[in-house]
């Protein structure tokens, strides 16, 4: 596409002078004619365009608003009346337990399956990824590059000792685990490192409008507080349900209401929990994403514009997720979370068939366990972008999810995912806290040593949940980044000259390592 095909594209809303007057930086394009004021102009591809206003539902206005998706958002709320039904029936017998069950971490009497102990355990670990996420948001904001060479560089080091610690233990099935990511992380360094000052100008731009917009750090931190109030739950009702259906003869909770116990039961009650678990939390964090995503399109759009923008952007983006849109997130939402629900079940197998000393059964889950693993990942990165079309435009889920098919097959997996791996980053910072929280429990149960551990049969699932709770709440906490980084990628593909317009610099100094940012996705895409 040359020049002047791109220049002759739609044109931003009416912006002040002095945007519209700098300089041309002689290390970048020349700057687009903004004489043309098209505010509010149809798009084919889009619907309407940004317009200011005061209100966000008129600055991005849904021609009929509606409920999209709305069985999915049926679906949702009754996997949370399930959730909610079991957790009184196991918190109750758990309750009634609670003599023999213990008030610390000692003296519980309960020695064949998790009790007090655990749950003790599991509040530690809700404070380690409270207060490991709060750190890194702080981190990213105090130095950004550094942020980004640091995250994987850490990631390395720690997961290299933490390997080498599980073989000093003789725990080798975690160990190779921990041995595989640790390699696929400083092979991804090596191959990547070229790119960290690209990524790292994305990543000031993203900090940058945090700074100027707090409502993004409020929405997170009320995240943090919603999600690690439902990790406390979560993990609570977990050990509420090996107290309640654990089969062994002396379980007096057998006898409590709710139905008699049975492996099959707990099972089963188990992979229910579960599945609610990462639904609920996966639904948490998507309502923060769109609600994000719609002050970062607000800044975008309309900052810089003499209107000025809409009040308030944080809450109307977040009545909009409440709302027309809450289908949607649980659309897409309940994919991820099967998917986490599989992995979940697969690595139980693993661990099994590692402690049974079925070398061969164990590696094949393991590698099973890697596939369903880069799927879950997929998905995730493919949804970031949905969500943004969701949250700017109104859209339903399969209607996003056709639009980002289109951004990606327009701007390239490389330009989108390699070029920029900020989110990367972030994920590895994911896994520098939930390598803590691991070998926390790990730590916790060799030295208290319960008595229901006595075996050491309940390492794996401690550790697991662990990991999964404190990954949980690092990956809400930020989302408040994430977010911002994906939304700015899907404003700069369809309207690149409005950042050129409102952020000249950065614009020139994007272009510098990024020229593809000159070409627009339109409806011919």
């Amino acid at each position: 596409m040359s020049n002047a095909e791109y220049y002759s594209q739609t044109e931003p809303p009416n912006y002040g002078k002095q945007e519209q007057q700098q300089q041309h930086n002689s290390y970048g394009p020349p700057p687009v004619n903004p004489n043309q004021d098209l505010e509010g102009q149809k798009d084919p591809f889009y619907g309407e365009s940004p317009k200011p206003s005061p209100e966000f539902d008129q600055s991005f206005k849904i021609e009929k608003p509606r409920f999209n998706d709305w069985p999915f958002a049926l679906l949702f709320l009754c996997v949370v009346g399930g959730f909610i039904a079991i957790a009184g029936i196991t918190l109750n017998a758990l309750r009634k337990t609670y003599g023999i069950q213990g008030s610390s971490i000692y003296d519980s009497a309960n020695t064949f399956t998790m009790n007090t102990n655990t749950i003790i355990l599991f509040g530690f670990i809700v404070v380690v990824g409270v207060v490991g996420s709060f750190l890194i948001i702080l981190f990213a904001r105090m130095a950004p590059r550094i942020f980004i060479t640091t995250g994987l560089i850490a990631n390395i080091i720690l997961g290299l000792g933490t390997c080498i610690y599980y073989f000093v233990a003789h725990y080798y099935s975690a160990a190779i685990v921990f041995l595989i990511f640790t390699l696929l992380t400083a092979w991804g360094y090596w191959n990547c490192r070229s790119r960290i000052p690209f990524s790292a100008t994305i990543l000031e731009i993203t900090i940058d409008v945090m700074k100027r917009y707090p409502s993004t750090l409020v929405t997170s931190f009320v995240g943090i507080l919603v999600s690690a109030g439902f990790s406390v739950l979560f993990s609570t009702v977990i050990v509420a349900t090996y107290v309640k259906y654990d089969p062994n003869q002396e379980n007096t909770a057998c006898d409590i209401s709710g139905g008699g116990c049975s492996s099959s039961k707990l099972i089963g009650i188990l992979v229910f929990v579960f599945f609610a678990g990462y639904y609920i939390t996966e639904v948490i964090r998507n309502i923060i994403h769109v609600t994000i995503a719609g002050v970062y399109g607000t800044w975008y759009y309309l900052a810089n514009s003499d209107q000025g923008a809409p009040r308030l952007p944080a809450l109307g983006a977040l009545k909009r997720a409440l709302t027309y849109s809450f289908g949607s997130i649980c659309f897409g939402s309940l994919i991820v979370s099967l998917l986490q629900l599989l992995r979940a079940v697969i690595s139980a197998l693993k661990q099994d068939a590692f402690n049974a000393g079925d070398f061969c059964a164990g590696c094949g889950f393991l590698i099973l366990d890697m596939i369903i693993g880069l799927i879950d990942w997929a998905v995730r990165f493919f949804n970031r972008y949905a969500y943004c079309y969701i949250a700017l435009y109104g859209k339903n889920y399969i209607r996003s999810a056709k639009d980002t098919f289109d951004l990606l097959r327009f701007k390239g997996m490389d330009a989108l995912i390699n070029d920029c791996f900020i989110n990367t980053s972030l994920q590895m910072y994911s896994l520098f806290i939930g390598y803590l929280t691991a070998l926390l429990a790990y730590f916790y149960l060799k030295f208290t040593k319960p008595e229901y551990n006595s075996s050491g049969t309940y390492y794996a699932p401690v550790v697991a949940f662990s990991f999964l709770i404190s990954g949980q709440i690092t990956r809400i906490a930020l989302t408040v980044i994430d977010s911002g980084i994906a939304t700015f990628f899907v404003a700069l593909a369809k309207d690149p000259e409005v950042f050129q317009m409102t952020n000249r610099e950065r614009f020139d100094e994007i272009f510098r390592n990024y020229p593809q940012v000159l070409e627009k996705l339109t409806a011919n895409h």
